[in-house]
């Protein structure tokens, strides 16, 4: 994220805070974070926060498009500050490091549905999942 933050909340609609910034900041230097993961950050910038206050924060900042919240099955939802390019994921099964994959195919929403029931459809989420080299390794390994 780019630019000055305050501005960005400003031009949102958003009354500046310093909770707000510190989670921004935070979501910007940590691609893919957990709610667990920022609160950490935040704390350690700041000061005292609620859990509660982080995550109304989040809800807040991805209903103005200013983060993008990824939810992978089995896995707590994850916050990135790639927001408008629908991009897609690509993430390890063994260690859950997660990677960014640009559009599939083409420009938003990447994919075309066999049958789009009469919808509108500007986005498509996919995650793909594997093994990254690391676990991959280390299961060759364990035998």
């Amino acid at each position: 994220m780019k630019g000055d933050l305050a501005q960005l909340l400003r031009d949102n609609g958003l009354q500046v805070t310093a909770q707000r910034l510190a989670i921004l900041r935070a979501v910007s230097s940590r691609a893919h974070a957990t709610a667990d993961e920022l609160i950490g950050d935040v704390r350690d910038e700041i000061g005292s926060i609620s859990r509660q206050a982080v995550y109304d924060t989040l809800g807040v900042l991805v209903e103005k498009n200013l983060i993008r919240r990824i939810q992978p099955a089995g896995s707590p939802a994850r916050y990135e500050d790639r927001v408008g390019d629908n991009h897609h994921h690509l993430i390890c099964r063994g260690c859950g490091s997660t990677f960014d994959i640009d559009c599939v195919v083409g420009a938003a929403p990447c994919l075309t549905a066999a049958d789009d029931h009469g919808f509108e459809i500007d986005e498509a989420e996919v995650i793909f999942w594997g093994r990254c080299p690391s676990c991959r390794k280390a299961a060759d390994e364990a035998g």
